[in-house]
């Protein structure tokens, strides 16, 4: 077994300074590129989930205007965070990156008072009577109306990070930095807290997330609803609401839809591989279980909704975590009739003894039955269903509440390469 005390590989703060320093300019590009008017709300083209919206993104709107994608500025928002969570490492080595932190933390609160701004608007993306972000059109003649299409487009719970107390407080220019912003800009800080006001969750820690509490249980009523996201095999990228009732967006003699499509496109955008509109992707389940952990360790137990909606199950944020995580793995288990719901109805990988047992990992998943569909093998990001099984099977609530995330981490991490070496040193013994 490994030594706790033996690092598994020697901290190289120069290559993640590179890192950043690359990171840096990138970010730039993308503000200055995708936000040239300076209002903290990105779009363009790939910058979002391909064709999960109205119109192809990459070209001008036929309406003329311009579109903002709340897919697209939740992922700069996430971009924000992990920026954020690595200049707090390299100031352990050098204090300048406690004021470049701040400058993260600081675009993160614009682009979230961005996306809901204090009072009634109706040119910004979070919807208030219905409780969900859309993407917003903007015309020509100043006018503005949202795409209410309910997509993953509306669920950025992903951009949700947690900080341990002491990561900010033993930092005293980061401090300082933040306690000028608050008196600064009172009213925008207590509007996206998010809980009373406040950014201290549990066991003192700190959160920076799009979504405050009201907004996160209004969303999760969508998300876990079986008839609209939460399907059998994990979230959909399109709410089943819309296989009866498409979005319908009519524009001169021109009519643009968008429907519930649980398997391939059936559109010609992107050239017609590009497949949003209702499949479950392994990726953005994975951030959504991230940002779930994440909100749990700020909310704790207190903090339960509906699982799924309407059943009066009420579940924490972990629970709910693992339920997606559960049903992501029925993609790859054998059901009751023993057959395997990723294979569908290819008897070949299904009953072929050469075959049932060596999974395929494909590129997306169909939202209804499971069955694998596109690329395989697509390990790049599929196979993170081995890290979220492993995940449940070593963490439980409890310790999810009680250890700071980078030692949780730490410990995983050792546990599993100790386990593959264990695993290596059978194997050479049995061949001896």
């Amino acid at each position: 077994m490994i030594d706790d005390k033996r690092e598994l590989g020697r901290a190289d703060v120069h290559f993640l300074e590179r890192c950043f320093q690359g990171l840096m300019l990138n970010f730039t590009w993308w503000v200055n590129r995708k936000d040239p008017q300076g209002r903290n709300v990105f779009a363009g083209g790939f910058l979002g989930l391909d064709n999960i919206g109205v119109f192809d993104r990459s070209a001008p709107l036929p309406t003329g205007g311009h579109l903002d994608q709340a897919d697209g500025t939740a992922w700069i928002a996430f971009y924000c965070q992990n920026m954020l969570e690595i200049a707090l490492i390299l100031t352990e080595n050098d204090p300048v990156y406690e004021e470049i932190a701040f400058r993260f933390a600081e675009q993160f609160l614009w682009i979230t008072y961005a996306m809901d701004r204090i009072g009634a608007n109706h040119d910004e993306m979070w919807d208030t009577a219905e409780g969900f972000f859309y993407d917003l059109l903007h015309f020509p003649n100043g006018g503005a109306m949202r795409l209410k299409v309910r997509s993953m487009v509306g669920l950025p719970l992903c951009a949700s990070t947690v900080f341990e107390e002491k990561a900010l407080s033993s930092r005293p220019r980061l401090v300082e930095l933040f306690e000028i912003f608050r008196k600064r800009h009172p009213e925008l800080l207590e509007w996206v807290a998010p809980v009373d006001g406040s950014f201290t969750g549990y066991n003192g820690r700190k959160i920076l997330a799009v979504c405050n509490k009201k907004k996160v249980e209004r969303i999760l009523s969508f998300m876990l609803d079986e008839n609209e996201f939460f399907g059998p095999y994990g979230i959909r990228s399109l709410s089943r609401h819309h296989l009866e009732h498409p979005f319908v967006f009519r524009y001169g003699d021109q009519e643009y839809n968008v429907q519930y499509l649980p398997a391939e496109s059936n559109t010609g955008m992107f050239g017609g591989n590009s497949n949003w509109r209702g499949p479950v992707w392994m990726p953005v389940n994975a951030l959504l279980i991230r940002g779930l952990l994440n909100l749990y360790q700020f909310y704790g137990d207190d903090f339960k909704v509906e699982c799924p909606t309407g059943s009066g199950n009420l579940m924490s944020l972990f629970e709910v975590a693992r339920e997606i995580a559960r049903r992501l793995g029925r993609i790859f288990s054998k059901d009751d009739s023993g057959k395997r719901p990723v294979y569908g109805g290819t008897r070949k990988f299904q009953e072929d003894p050469h075959w049932k047992d060596y999974i395929l990992f494909y590129e997306y998943f169909h939202g209804d039955n499971g069955a694998g569909l596109g690329a395989s093998h697509q390990t790049g990001w599929t196979g993170v269903i081995a890290r979220s099984i492993d995940l449940f099977a070593r963490l439980t609530p409890e310790a999810a509440l009680r250890t700071a995330k980078s030692d949780m981490i730490a410990r995983m991490t050792r546990e599993q390469v100790a386990a593959a070496e264990l695993t290596v040193r059978s194997h050479d013994e049995s061949n001896r």
